[in-house]
């Protein structure tokens, strides 16, 4: 079958993503005998005329949309990116009647309400590099698509129950020849590596669970040197582990890095650190691996908002964190989410006083908490009266302190109007 496939993401929240999970489904494709193309709309300067244009050449038998983001989770004045996939959409049904199957993170989310929304005929939860190639072997049959991992049908609901694959060795890497997976002259470009799934930490807030499980799964490391050798010869020399926690378990990324220096790769890394699950050995390795940069999500320097946030960590191991890296010269982007559960003044300026301590090289500052479902924070938000337990939570909200917001908003003006190198 001729397959279209299209990233409709051109948000740029904290860095230029690159669409490597739906690069690695199309590669899946590709391998059971389909004939596919792929558009990246962050490349694209006039998406409506690159879709039509490939498709009117291209004829496609299916059409694929993979979403990332639904919004951009700013409680302030929240930007729903979902308008942007549901243009695309009804560009792709001006033009063919051909399927069009949702999947990607931000739909993994919520299946049911952004299938409705953005008014496709499908769609796949979670991993699809084995589900979408079953699914396009049905409809090229004329099949039964029920008992398909994951899929639902706009209508009828789920047709069969999501599968989560144990060995990430099995699925396929990405093809450097597909088009978006270029070096830019213009721009730095980090190519996203991922070596695990799902996450177990279970923090509050997160949809992370819901999007990959919570069993860590990991790849063998040389199966993720060989991907990343692949996108040298393609000319990239910086790299982006998306993994949530890069140091969980510790053994693995201690022989992560073991394997990275043995290959002596000419690389620059960046990834995200877990604080306080760490030691001189890690960091020493990190160094020497080529990282540069670590995501030092802390969200909080107050203890308890940490332990209503279901954080395993203190924000003593965070302070240990942070100056262990700050030794290996190794630069920390810091985060903050303030106004959650708990929150109070006394509560902010103390964990703005611990942001400041660490001497950072930046911090990001969230005020308000996106408020996603299956996780602690919705049955929190429904029992203080923030949603109702039948809010369709693909509409944004967010979880703020009444009694703070004005304040939150003006203290937290007027810190970073301070430090140039805080952001919000």
């Amino acid at each position: 079958m001729k397959v279209l496939l299209i990233s409709v993401n051109t948000e740029e929240i904290n860095i230029l993503p690159l669409p490597l999970g739906l690069h690695c489904v199309a590669v899946a494709a590709r391998n059971a005998g389909h004939e596919v193309k792929l558009i990246d709309l962050m490349t694209e300067k006039n998406d409506v005329v690159s879709i039509v244009g490939t498709i009117e050449s291209f004829s496609p038998e299916i059409i694929g949309i993979s979403v990332r983001n639904i919004d951009d989770q700013n409680a302030e004045a929240p930007n729903f990116l979902l308008d942007q996939a549901k243009k695309v959409v009804a560009v792709c049904r001006s033009i063919s009647g051909v399927p069009i199957i949702l999947g990607g993170a931000g739909y993994s989310i919520f299946p049911e309400s952004a299938l409705q929304y953005l008014e496709a005929d499908m769609g796949i939860q979670g991993e699809g590099e084995k589900a979408f190639p079953l699914l396009l072997d049905r409809i090229q049959r004329g099949g039964d698509l029920s008992g398909t991992p994951g899929l639902y049908v706009r209508g009828l609901g789920l047709q069969g129950k999501r599968v989560y694959v144990k060995n990430l060795d099995t699925l396929p890497l990405p093809d450097t020849h597909l088009s978006s997976l270029a070096v830019s002259d213009s721009q730095e470009r980090w190519m996203p590596v991922q070596t695990r799934r799902g996450c177990p930490m279970n923090c509050s807030y997160c949809s992370t669970p819901t999007i990959e499980g919570s069993h860590l799964r990991k790849r063998c490391p040389e199966s993720v040197i060989e991907e990343i050798s692949r996108h040298i010869h393609a000319g990239f020399t910086w790299f982006y582990f998306v993994d949530n926690t890069f140091n969980i378990p510790l053994s693995y990324a201690k022989e992560l890095c073991r394997v990275l220096i043995a290959r002596r790769l000419k690389i620059s890394w960046r990834c995200i650190f877990y604080p306080g699950i760490f030691d001189e050995e890690l960091i020493d390795l990190l160094a020497r691996s080529g990282c540069r940069e670590v995501s030092l999500g802390f969200e909080s320097g107050c203890d308890h908002i940490l332990r209503t946030m279901n954080k395993k960590y203190s924000p003593d191991a965070v302070r240990k964190t942070s100056a262990m890296l700050r030794n290996f010269k190794i630069k920390r982007l810091g985060f903050l989410l303030l106004g959650g559960p708990g929150e109070t003044k006394a509560s902010v300026e103390e964990s703005l006083a611990f942001a400041d301590s660490l001497d950072l090289d930046a911090l990001k500052i969230t005020i308000g908490i996106r408020i996603y479902p299956y996780t602690a924070l919705e049955k929190t938000a429904v029992n203080d009266g923030f949603i109702r337990p039948d809010d369709n939570l693909l509409y944004p909200k967010f979880y703020i302190v009444e009694n703070l917001k004005e304040w939150l908003n003006e203290t937290v003006k007027v810190w970073t109007s301070e430090r140039p190198h805080w952001m919000t």
